[in-house]
């Protein structure tokens, strides 16, 4: 089987589970989670939270709710640590800029070292 043919197979499987998953949300979400402790399982709990974040991701793609974590719909992902809009870091969210203003520097400028 060529390798566009696989892709091809992959492509409409992955469409056929997404669909799935956006009708029957509770199986699907279970359905991960199953998947999710099984690898965990056979890791010896090695990669927990590889794991853990991939299920979610996969979820968020999905559609599948997610309690904490919004409705499901994409983009509902909380940010990476250390990120803008992470509230346990304390960094905040830059409002918008208005049209004709400058959005303000989030680091200050290089200047002179030592000086």
């Amino acid at each position: 089987m060529s390798l566009f043919r696989r892709l091809t197979v992959l492509a409409g499987a992955a469409e056929a589970a997404r669909r799935y998953a956006r009708s029957h949300p509770d199986q699907a979400g279970r359905a991960l989670d199953t998947a999710a402790q099984f690898v965990d399982k056979q890791t010896k709990g090695r990669y927990t939270n590889q794991i853990s974040g991939v299920a979610r991701k996969a979820k968020d793609v999905a559609g599948i709710p997610q309690p904490g974590y919004g409705f499901g719909a994409p983009g509902t992902t909380p940010p990476a640590p250390g990120r803008p809009g992470d509230p346990s870091t304390g960094h905040p969210v830059p409002p918008p800029a208005t049209p004709g203003q400058q959005q303000p520097p989030t680091t200050p400028p290089p200047g002179p070292q030592g000086a």
